[in-house]
């Protein structure tokens, strides 16, 4: 018997999958608790139309990740820090001054892609990956120079 999965279940498949089990495992188990719809006709089409409209969405995210990719790809980004001897920063440039600096350029990112294993602590010139989609990201370069 063929079934549409509405939550996940171990060993059986994830929410949204169209799986074939035996038919006293649907009644008995799946079906009683919701965790799973007849596969009807019009069940397989509406699972069909969401994953093909989910797949169009995933592609234009993906397509704009790709120009703001390309926008941060090529900006350099400079920061203004005090510092004392032997040139080592008074506290540290943190996400959050790398998410205003790009911001004022004019470019609008989540403050959470930014990627920072820790802040930065010392001057020159640094690669930051600003992680847009799950395969998209870009490299931006941020020099902490001395204010």
């Amino acid at each position: 018997m063929q079934v549409i999965l509405q939550e996940d279940v171990t060993n059986v498949g994830t929410s949204g999958e169209l799986v074939k089990v035996r038919p006293g495992f649907a009644r008995n188990f799946l079906l009683p608790r919701k965790l799973a719809s007849p596969a009807t006709t019009a069940e397989i089409n509406r699972v069909n139309h969401e994953k093909a409209v989910a797949l169009v969405r995933s592609e234009k995210a993906k397509k704009e990740a790709r120009g703001i990719a390309d926008k941060l790809s090529a900006l350099e980004i400079k920061i203004a820090h005090k510092v004392g001897e032997d040139d080592k920063l008074f506290g540290s440039v943190t996400s959050k001054e790398i998410h205003d600096a790009i911001t004022a350029k004019g470019i609008t990112v989540d403050k959470k892609k930014i990627v920072l294993k820790e802040p930065i602590r010392a001057l020159g010139t640094f690669e930051v990956p600003v992680r847009l989609v799950a395969d998209v990201t870009a490299t931006l370069k941020v020099e902490v120079v001395r204010k």
